[in-house]
């Protein structure tokens, strides 16, 4: 539908007119502004922090160790920031020449910059964790947030009377 709502834009006089290809999940999964009744509610995308401890596959473990009182992870990318894995803190304790692509877990859990924020804190009831990695839908890292940002943005439960 897209394609023929741009021609009809187009039509009636609009300058700057752009097909979007994608689909709205796209657009959204991009992190990018829409419309609706979650859309004024706090994010993952909105409380996600993009200064966030990152390494390379060809870092050594060494290069990468927390600093104190620095985040108990490293998140592994390329370099376009697509996640490729993780090195949790345990890893970053073994023999400091060791490669990242050797003690990374593979494939962490991502989740969308447009997830609500209740709708994560629900999650946290099910499955309890730490935090939240929050890429776009193309695996490129947005920023990480914590369970307990998350917890005090989503809103309250409403009780019904």
């Amino acid at each position: 539908m897209s394609p023929r709502a741009a021609a009809r834009l187009e039509r009636l006089g609009f300058g700057e007119v752009y097909d979007y290809v994608g689909s709205k999940m796209d657009w959204m999964g991009a992190g990018l502004p829409w419309e609706g009744a979650l859309a004024d509610g706090p994010t993952l995308g909105s409380l996600a922090d993009p200064k966030v401890a990152t390494c390379g596959l060809d870092d050594t473990v060494g290069a990468v160790r927390a600093p104190a009182g620095g985040p108990p992870y490293c998140l592994v990318i390329d370099e376009r920031r697509v996640v490729l894995g993780l090195v949790r803190a345990e890893a970053l304790d073994l023999d400091a020449a060791r490669p990242v692509v050797e003690v990374m877990q593979e494939g962490p859990s991502t989740y969308r910059p447009h997830v609500p924020a209740a709708e994560a804190a629900e999650r946290l009831k099910r499955h309890p964790q730490a935090y939240f990695v929050v890429t776009t839908l193309d695996g490129r890292l947005v920023g990480v947030t914590d369970a307990a940002t998350v917890r005090a943005a989503a809103p309250p439960p409403t009780g019904r009377g």
